[in-house]
């Protein structure tokens, strides 16, 4: 290492900032060692999601799930130009059809559950604005339209506590996937949401080992209050 490197880390330690690997080369590694050729974004927000994987690298077939006419607009428009990348609007959960998810300030918050008093003290800029109703599908009923018997897949859920819902209604699709990736949250953030615990069981359970753990969310008194768990069968 160069004394100018150095010193320039060093820099930025003492402001408090690390220098590292993004941790999405990691798991871009991974998504190449199992072949992914599909990925499942469910809560895909505007698309961050899969313009990250873009951004390292990942080539393959994307299908984002998202529920809210806003976010699903702005997803629409930024994946335009992507022939390998499409957008459902829907939330996914345990039975098919409708329901009412709860919209925040920020969007990316919106849930189908109620937000938590812990969720609101760490943010308090944060809190609902309106609700929308939305159509609600099983992954396991949609899932032959979007992959083959051949697919390798990978799926992603950021359901904001959602997820054991969404779990419940892909128990086939689960048995196909080749990895998955699962906000973990360390407490409740929303009212009758999944945590960590549950997560690493449920993906225990289904035959797959964690082999990363990506930053999430942290309050501003330094407590960490969510990670992302990424799981494969090894």
């Amino acid at each position: 290492m160069s004394r100018i490197t150095n010193a320039a880390l060093m820099a930025a330690y003492r402001r408090g900032f690390e220098i590292r690997k993004h941790p999405a080369v990691r798991r871009h590694s991974m998504l190449t060692e199992h072949r992914i050729d599909l990925v499942l974004d469910v809560g895909a927000a505007k698309g961050g999601y899969g313009t990250q994987l873009r951004l390292f690298g990942y080539a393959g077939q994307i299908v984002s799930f998202e529920p809210l006419d806003s976010a699903y607009a702005e997803l629409s428009a930024s994946i335009a130009g992507d022939p390998t990348w499409s957008a459902r609007q829907a939330a996914l959960g345990a039975e098919a059809g409708e329901a009412v998810i709860n919209i925040a300030s920020n969007s990316d918050s919106s849930s189908l559950l109620p937000m938590g008093s812990a969720h609101t003290d760490a943010a308090p800029s944060v809190g609902m604005i309106g609700s929308q109703t939305v159509k609600v599908e099983r992954l396991d009923d949609v899932i032959d339209e979007i992959a083959t018997p051949e697919s390798r897949i990978f799926l992603k859920i950021d359901a904001q506590g959602f997820e054991r819902e969404v779990l419940r209604g892909a128990e086939k699709t689960l048995a196909r996937c080749q990895g998955l990736q699962l906000e973990l949250s360390f407490i409740s953030l929303y009212e009758g949401g999944m945590l960590i615990n549950d997560a690493i069981s449920l993906a225990y359970d289904a035959g797959f080992s964690m082999v990363g753990v990506e930053q999430g969310w942290a309050a501003d008194s330094g407590q960490m209050l969510q990670a992302d768990g990424v799981f494969f069968r090894l």
